[in-house]
């Protein structure tokens, strides 16, 4: 019995990391469909906007055609639903990591029973990053090129550069 199982590997993506990347090839292995859902981020303060970062995913995933990218606002369980998934996606890094994620994923339980949510660990090369170290080491004039793609780096060092007060 073949299924088609469609993911939703959900998050603000700002930005996308070689981290995020791996997680999303992971995820392409395992299900027929995977959904980059890039969170508008109504509780963050985002260095880049939802269409930029739309834009990033699109460009970083466009070598897997089983992965389309689209935004989100409000409850993910609704996006979740809404496209039939069956699979939530999510990245570990680290332990501190774990218990905010297995919270997550008990509450997300309750809301969408039908829905399994799936723990996928980078590559050791990419556990230790994350895209506010990733922010906060360019803001401070220091070396990214080993945490993102070369056009992520390019539209960072843009942005970084632009900032008021810099």
């Amino acid at each position: 019995m073949a299924l088609n199982v469609t993911a939703v590997y959900p998050g603000t993506f700002d930005p996308m990391t070689l981290g995020h990347e791996d997680v999303v090839r992971r995820a392409t292995q395992l299900f027929d469909r995977v959904i980059v859902a890039v969170a508008a981020g109504h509780h963050k303060k985002a260095l880049f906007s939802l269409d930029e970062r739309i834009e990033m995913v699109r460009e970083a995933v466009k070598i897997y055609p089983q992965v389309s990218v689209e935004s989100f606002s409000g409850l993910l369980r609704d996006f979740v639903v809404a496209r039939g998934a069956k699979a939530m996606v999510r990245g570990l890094r680290a332990v501190t990591d774990f218990d905010y994620e297995f919270q997550l994923a008990g509450m997300n339980r309750s809301l969408m029973p039908d829905v399994e949510t799936v723990f996928l660990t980078p590559s050791d090369k990419y556990q230790f990053i994350s895209s506010t170290f990733v922010r906060e080491i360019a803001s401070l004039g220091g070396e990214v090129n080993k945490f993102v793609s070369s056009m992520v780096l390019e539209r960072l060092m843009n942005k970084v550069r632009s900032a008021p007060g810099e």
